[in-house]
């Protein structure tokens, strides 16, 4: 694993507590929507899987025998713990299992922090068994540049582990050109409380400022596409844009 990675897992594992306690993690009509896809699955991999919410919304749908993995060592531990799954320590972008050993696996929120997000779907296509379910998540970047690249920045400012999002087209892309066929999609949002996106990852007050100059000074149409809303201090909340895929491996 290359340095950047143990550091991003080290930042993870420090704030397993805080991803436990999330909200918007541990809750959401998506997490249900990406179990019932795999509720036929008998074996199920969630990729990633921070403090194992995933995870454990696979086994609560009667998939028998989930594995959570996860960089940080921290949060296999948490998810173990908290859900009663097996934990392995793994870098999504190697996969430490056989070819064909899930019936599904899971991603959810994750994929924006993988340095080579194609490795990763290729990864996924190599363990998964012909048939088999792919249910992913993530954040989506719009096709406006402007606004791609100021959510990009307050992301990264927020939490210098972020690499990237991408659009929806982006993400097809990648799925198709490792075999997967996508069977449906679904857009949803998230409106996240700025106090606690910061809290999360314990951003100090200097960056939390910067980042409250940043939101109110946003280019032109960011405060709609997000749905800012503001308070005395400055930002109080946005939406983020998700999109959730549901693929399949052909047999």
């Amino acid at each position: 694993m290359s340095d950047d990675k143990r550091e991003t897992a080290d930042r993870f594992g420090s704030a397993a507590e805080e991803y436990r306690r999330s909200d918007a993690h541990r809750e959401g009509r998506d997490l249900a929507t990406l179990a019932s896809w795999c509720a036929d699955a008998a074996r199920a991999l969630d990729v990633a899987t921070g403090a194992g919410h995933t995870a454990g919304a696979l086994r609560e749908a009667g998939v028998d025998r989930v594995v959570a993995a996860d960089a940080a060592p921290a949060m296999v531990a948490t998810a173990v713990e908290t859900y009663g799954v097996a934990g392995v320590v793994a870098d999504a972008e190697r996969l430490p299992f056989l070819d064909r050993s899930f019936d599904a696996v899971t991603c959810r929120i994750a994929a924006h922090h993988f340095p080579d997000p194609g490795a990763f779907v290729a990864e996924t296509a190599r363990v998964l068994a012909p048939g088999g379910t792919f249910a992913f998540e993530d954040n989506v970047a719009p096709a406006d540049e402007r606004l791609a690249e100021f959510v990009d920045e307050v992301e990264r400012l927020r939490d210098p582990t972020h690499v990237e999002l991408v659009t929806p087209a982006t993400w097809r892309g990648r799925f198709e050109a490792a075999g997967l066929v996508v069977e449906a999609v679904e857009s949803v949002t998230r409106r996240l409380d700025f106090a606690a996106w910061c809290d999360r990852t314990s951003v100090p007050d200097g960056t939390r400022r910067e980042l409250r100059r940043r939101f109110a000074e946003a280019p032109p149409g960011a405060t709609e596409r997000f749905a800012v809303e503001f308070d005395t201090e400055g930002v109080e909340s946005f939406v983020v844009p998700k999109r959730l895929f549901r693929l399949r491996k052909p047999r």
